[in-house]
């Protein structure tokens, strides 16, 4: 099915996506929006345009509507940790080594699988692979996420995210000491130039900070807290790595001299935001998982 809406003189200039996302179809995410004129299902005047298109009055936007799709993932009961659960969303601590949607680099069992046994009310926004996946954390990262039921509930904490409404907060074992008990990482990242595996700080990257404090300091590493007030792509990790800092245990970005079997020691403590449906402030925290305590308790 199509739809053809003319651009009226009040939206001149506007960017494509934003006018599509707060005009035409606000209960789909931006990111949605965005991924469907990329693929060419929006077009302008019967041109395939960018995302930042400036609007011009009386232009003619065309919208084939993607017909959803089976979900074709087996449910798996993977005992997920379900930190709190209601009608429009669950908080779930995740566990290091498990990723969290399927890709084509893994297909093999996710956190998606484990929240289809769960329960089948899951939001479609971001597709048939990542039902309710609001945002993500690194599959040897562990700790809290937020898991949309409807899509109403995802559209708003989607926009929450993208405002720096939800608040989350990381514990990090980082090597060497620090000069600062406290510090901001202001450093934008990009796609490693080289190895696409990689993220990396470089200019024209998309803006990104985190805010630190230490925690605890041991002979040759230091425990630290992260606050994100960004979310992009292993930002902790890069940023740290970007300060000499790098993360004990990280196979990425860390020394060859891995320490731990479970990858980086990086873990989503605490996470704080508003329901998008009851309007009421949420926090929840989790421990660290054993592997990450007992490696502390080793190092003491």
């Amino acid at each position: 099915m199509k739809r053809m809406i003319e651009v009226p003189f009040d939206n001149e200039n506007d960017r494509l996506d934003r006018y599509l996302h707060e005009c035409v179809m606000p209960d789909e995410s931006r990111s949605h929006i965005q991924m469907l004129i990329r693929s060419g299902h929006v077009t302008v005047n019967g041109s395939i345009v960018k995302t930042g298109y400036a609007l011009k009055t009386s232009d003619i936007i065309e919208i084939e509507e993607i017909e959803p799709k089976e979900l074709d993932l087996t449910p798996i009961d993977l005992a997920l940790d379900i930190v709190y659960e209601d009608d429009d969303l669950l908080v779930i601590n995740k566990a290091e080594g498990l990723v969290v949607h399927p890709a084509e680099s893994h297909s093999g069992p996710t956190l998606v699988h484990g929240l289809l046994y769960q329960t089948k009310n899951l939001s479609s926004i971001n597709g048939v692979i990542r039902p309710g996946i609001v945002h993500r954390i690194d599959k040897d990262t562990s700790g809290l996420l937020i898991v949309a039921k409807h899509d109403r509930a995802h559209v708003l904490l989607s926009h929450d995210l993208a405002e720096h409404r939800i608040i989350r907060k990381y514990v990090a074992l980082c090597y060497g000491h620090f000069a600062e008990t406290t510090g901001t990482i202001d450093a934008p990242i990009k796609r490693h130039p080289k190895n696409r595996l990689k993220m990396a700080v470089l200019e024209g990257g998309k803006h990104a900070v985190t805010h630190f404090e230490v925690v605890e300091t041991y002979a040759d590493y230091t425990l630290i807290r992260c606050e994100l007030e960004t979310g992009r792509t292993h930002q902790i990790r890069v940023h740290m790595a970007y300060i000499n800092h790098p993360l004990v245990g990280d196979p990425l970005y860390g020394p060859r001299d891995r320490k731990g079997d479970t990858g980086q020691f990086l873990h989503a403590y605490s996470i704080a935001f508003t329901h998008p449906i009851k309007k009421e402030h949420m926090t929840f925290t989790v421990d660290m998982p054993e592997s990450f305590s007992s490696f502390l308790d080793r190092i003491r």
